[in-house]
């Protein structure tokens, strides 16, 4: 009679043994052997793709990954031809934002372009990396603007416009500009510009008058960007992790982090390849843009 509360004992010691054991396991591989928590090895990277028409998404990320204590380092990784001022200045800002209140590291990979407002908001990163091939470059400001007023005559309609100042109807495509709007609107873009190019001499530790010399729209490869300093490094984007990688002190392979692309990405690319087989004046992104007209 007595073997069976022995039995039970040793039943319930092995019981919390066992679990002792698992909970060992368990807390082996979150903590370090000194007791502390691991260093996590995270690493998260944020595609910039197709033209830049609007911010919230890529801010909502960056935004997301500085507030993540585990990620360590975030990745950019650019493949666009840039797109409105307005975006590209509110990504720029938010990698400034992050590298001054978190501390951590941003590495720019350029994909197959990177250019104009998409090397703008490189230009906020430690350091960017290219590949040899890669097209970047198209530093500058545009406006697109078009005149269907032979058109209009030919078919016989004529429009009547009511405005309230002189510059009100600036940009018709109704009519051909005059001479004072086409002075105030190179005023408008003249200042945009010098945004552009200052944001590159701070970022890339540049002289302002050598960045403007190379700020006439043209577009450089990878190779090229990296001889005159435009860029860091040449290589893959697994060489731009393993940048980042060292930048932050991670030894071995980093874990990546990553969101899964939107749902609507059929939809942006058959927009942006309808978009590619139109005339260049038909391009529908109001308002000023670094974007490179290719």
């Amino acid at each position: 009679m007595k073997k069976k509360p022995i039995l039970i004992g040793i039943f319930l010691v092995g019981a919390l043994a066992g679990v002792f054991f698992l909970l060992s396991l368990f807390l082996a591989s979150i903590l370090g052997l000194n007791g502390k928590i691991a260093k996590s090895d995270k690493i998260a990277i944020i595609n910039i793709e197709s033209i830049i028409t609007q911010s919230s998404n890529t801010v909502r990320q960056i935004k997301k990954y500085a507030d993540d204590k585990s990620i360590k380092a975030i990745v950019l990784r650019i493949d666009s031809p840039g797109g409105g001022v307005a975006p590209s200045q509110e990504i720029y800002s938010e990698i400034l934002n992050v590298r001054k209140n978190s501390n951590k590291i941003v590495v720019t990979s350029m994909g197959n372009l990177a250019a104009s407002g998409g090397y703008y908001i490189a230009c906020a990163s430690n350091k960017i990396v290219a590949n040899p091939g890669t097209l970047t470059g198209s530093i500058g400001v545009i406006m697109t603007f078009s005149n269907i007023e032979e058109l209009m005559k030919k078919i016989g309609l004529k429009t009547e416009i009511i405005k309230s100042g002189e510059f009100k109807d600036i940009g018709s495509p109704m009519r051909e500009f005059t001479e004072k709007e086409k002075k105030l609107l190179q005023g408008v873009i003249d200042d945009v510009y010098d945004q552009f190019v200052n944001a590159v001499s701070v970022g890339r530790s540049i002289a302002v008058q050598k960045v403007k010399e190379l700020s006439d729209g043209r577009i450089f490869t990878g190779r090229q960007a990296f001889e005159i300093g435009l860029v860091d490094k040449l290589g893959s984007l697994e060489e731009a992790i393993k940048l980042a990688a060292e930048l932050v002190g991670i030894e071995g392979k980093p874990k990546i982090v990553s969101e899964k692309k939107e749902s609507n990405l059929l939809f942006k690319l058959l927009e942006n390849k309808v978009l590619s087989y139109l005339p260049k004046q038909l391009h529908i992104i109001p308002g000023l843009q670094y974007l490179w007209q290719y």
